[in-house]
Order: structure tokens, then sequence, then C-alpha cells
């Protein structure tokens, strides 16, 4: 079994217990936590370089508090997983097993997209600066 389909493609399974539901999604946290890492370092770079490039070069510091109020918040967000998958796995019953792995697969491309989304940003702001 691959790792993509290991984290993202799970075989349907019933959970016994609350435990178990929260354990399954404690075991993907650090892959959740290092991707969307990954992405916010790619960010900053990309923004740091694109903030030094001529023309009209301008000086950028990384707002160290905002990166870590993002990284906390990004945490409590994938918190609100196991939430809802015990409130869903309550409200459907025997229907519920695939919810765990299409939640965790739309959370993490939610929140990979949304740390990647100040490079486009970035670069649009650097083509702008050709103009002024």
């Amino acid at each position: 079994m691959t790792a993509v389909e290991k984290y993202f493609f799970t075989p349907l399974y019933y959970p016994r217990s609350a435990w178990a539901v929260i354990r399954w999604w404690e075991s993907r946290r650090l892959l959740f936590n290092l991707c969307v890492g990954g992405a916010g370092l790619l960010t900053l770079a990309s923004v740091t370089l694109l903030a030094h490039l001529p023309p009209h070069p301008m000086g950028f510091l990384v707002p160290w508090d905002a990166v870590l109020i993002y990284a906390l918040m990004a945490n409590v967000c994938y918190t609100l997983g196991p939430l809802g998958d015990l409130l869903l796995r309550r409200a459907l019953g025997d229907r519920a097993p695939a919810i765990p792995p299409v939640l965790f697969r739309y959370g993490f491309v939610f929140a990979v997209g949304l740390t990647l989304l100040p490079i486009p940003l970035a670069v649009m702001g650097w083509l702008f600066r050709f103009f002024i």
C-alpha cells in the first residue's frame, strides 16, 4: 500500500468507539502538519524572493507572529475533522464509514491550497510593479 492510499484512500473501516475515530485522525496529523508547513515555507520563500526582485524591490520581513497564528489555526481547524466525523457518524449510523477519508482529503487540499494562495498574489503584485 502506498502512502497516498494509506492516508487519502483508506479502505472503509468501522471504528467501534469514538477513540478509534480520534486515533484515525491523529495518525494523520503529522502528515498534515508537514505538508501544510512545507507549503508555508515554499510560500514564504517565494513571496520573499518576489519582493526583492526588480523593478522597485521592496523590503519584506516575514511576519513570524502571523505564521505561528496560522499554524495554530490550521491545527484548530484540523481538530474539527474528528468532531465532524463523530457528529456525522451519530447522524448517519451505518452509512458513515466513508466519511473520514473524504473529510481528510478535502480539508488537506483546502489547507495546502490556502497556504499556497499568497504565491500567485505575490506574482500579480510583482507584475503590477512593472506598471507603476
